[in-house]
């Protein structure tokens, strides 16, 4: 007959230790991928116009790289290209230091710009 304190012991000696790279893989869905891409161009974006909508994006990941789309509203008038070009850069960064992805394009598409209340005004133009 067994004693049952051998059969706890057997269980306290720890199997041999598996290797980190065999243990598994985690796999990032594109849909947080596209949530990180948008916080970051919310991050350098700022403060939008009050009818903007927030920017969204839509992210493609094969293997370890991301390709990634922002949809943005922006105010008018303003340097786009300028503004484009920090989003496209914060995103690649953040996407590639948070979820480690290369991200090798970010396409911006600007779908609207907000023309400031002031500047139509100004320029004797209303809505």
């Amino acid at each position: 007959m067994t004693d049952v304190s051998e059969g706890a012991q057997e269980l306290r000696t720890p199997v041999a230790a598996v290797p980190p790279g065999e243990r598994g893989a985690t796999r990032i869905a594109d849909r947080v991928v596209a949530k990180i891409a948008a916080q970051a161009a919310r991050e350098v974006l700022g403060v939008l116009p009050p009818d903007a909508a927030p920017p969204h994006a839509t992210v493609v990941v094969h293997r370890k790289a991301a390709r990634v789309r922002v949809y943005l509203e922006l105010g008018y008038p303003g340097d786009v290209g300028a503004r484009c070009g920090r989003v496209r850069r914060q995103v690649a960064d953040r996407v590639g230091a948070l979820v480690g992805l290369e991200v090798p394009e970010v396409a911006v598409r600007v779908e609207r710009l907000h023309l400031a209340a002031e500047y139509g005004a100004a320029q004797g133009r209303t809505r």
